[in-house]
């Protein structure tokens, strides 16, 4: 089993998206005035959108020995202060929606593998729904999914620190499977998919054999 934290800014329901299960543990981090978290007892560090990125600035050095610790994190906002190591998420709208598709570009774990990319790029027939801005990734990091201008929505970062992280342009995801819309589509469903089949791939990367150099 992964033994996950989520940094919780209270939003409302954050509880029912991160519920345990069989395959995680959940424990919720409520952020305060004093917020000063203890990541020692976790796998994973989860970050929703919707995060108090300011919160997160001012613990960026225990995020960073977390990391450099080989432990994993999920990012799912777009962080405007600089607690990300290697990594910088940049708003922008120099862009229209309607012309926005994303592209894989390295999936050397597949996670993709099965998953409707159609379904990230458009909900209700409107394209752009679901990422923000985009990411300045950092050197040596893997893009796995790119918008029309070849900008990072998607990157795995194995580089920056002992650690992994995984992280999406202000691209929610939550573990759950979400319904339909009215128009029949699908699309909270296939995060949520996807979001399974992030579990897969980190309970692998958690709970590989370490290797010892003898």
């Amino acid at each position: 089993m992964i033994n996950a934290c989520v940094v919780s800014n209270g939003i409302e329901g954050i509880e029912n998206m991160f519920r345990s299960n069989q395959r995680v543990s959940y424990t919720l981090l409520p952020i305060g005035p004093q917020f000063n978290p203890d990541f020692s007892p976790f796998d994973l560090l989860i970050v929703p959108n919707g995060t108090d990125n300011i919160a997160m600035f001012n613990i960026k050095h225990l995020v960073a020995e977390f990391l450099n610790a080989g432990k994993m994190m999920f990012c799912f906002d777009g962080w405007f202060t600089d607690w990300v190591p290697g990594n910088t998420w940049i708003m922008d709208n120099a862009h229209k929606t309607i012309d926005i598709r994303y592209r894989i570009v390295q999936d050397r774990y597949k996670l993709f593998e099965g998953i409707d990319l159609h379904q990230f790029i458009f909900s209700n027939g409107i394209s752009g729904w679901w990422a923000c801005g985009h990411i300045q990734a950092a050197p040596g990091a893997d893009i796995i999914l790119e918008d029309t201008w070849q900008q990072p929505i998607m990157v795995l970062d194995e580089v920056s620190t002992n650690g992994t992280m995984l992280l999406t342009a202000s691209g929610p995801m939550a573990d759950m499977l979400f319904g339909t819309n009215d128009d029949g589509q699908d699309s909270w469903q296939e995060v949520g998919r996807f979001y399974q089949k992030l579990i897969s791939w980190a309970e692998t990367k958690i709970h590989q054999p370490k290797t010892i150099d003898i």
